[in-house]
């Protein structure tokens, strides 16, 4: 009897084994493919330039600008709400200021 025990231990922990090993294998690996940090849009980038990207939206003369738009509330940043700088849909390779605005600002759906 204490053979059996013994063999349905070993079955229960080999099952749970299996069963857990892609989810451990899947965040180590999500883990290791976490992008590095983007570096801040420079302003004398040319889509930057096209787009008349500022840093400052209170400082923004541009006719397309509508007062109170900002990155923060446009449709294409995707930083977490508080961020100083996030990533933006239309600079992938950047992060850009959450207090800044382009011409291409859409309001956030």
């Amino acid at each position: 009897m204490r053979h059996d025990a013994s063999r349905r231990r070993f079955l229960t922990i080999a099952l749970v084994t299996a069963a857990t090993a892609p989810i451990a294998l899947r965040a180590a690996s999500a883990e290791a493919a976490a992008p590095a940090a983007l570096p801040k849009l420079p302003a004398t980038d040319a889509a930057a330039k096209a787009l008349a990207y500022t840093e400052n939206a209170a400082a923004v003369k541009h006719a397309a600008f509508k007062a109170g738009s900002s990155c923060t509330n446009c449709n294409f940043f995707k930083g977490a709400k508080g961020q100083a700088y996030g990533p933006c849909t239309l600079f992938p390779k950047n992060t850009v200021a959450a207090k800044g605005w382009c011409s291409a600002w859409a309001k956030k759906l």
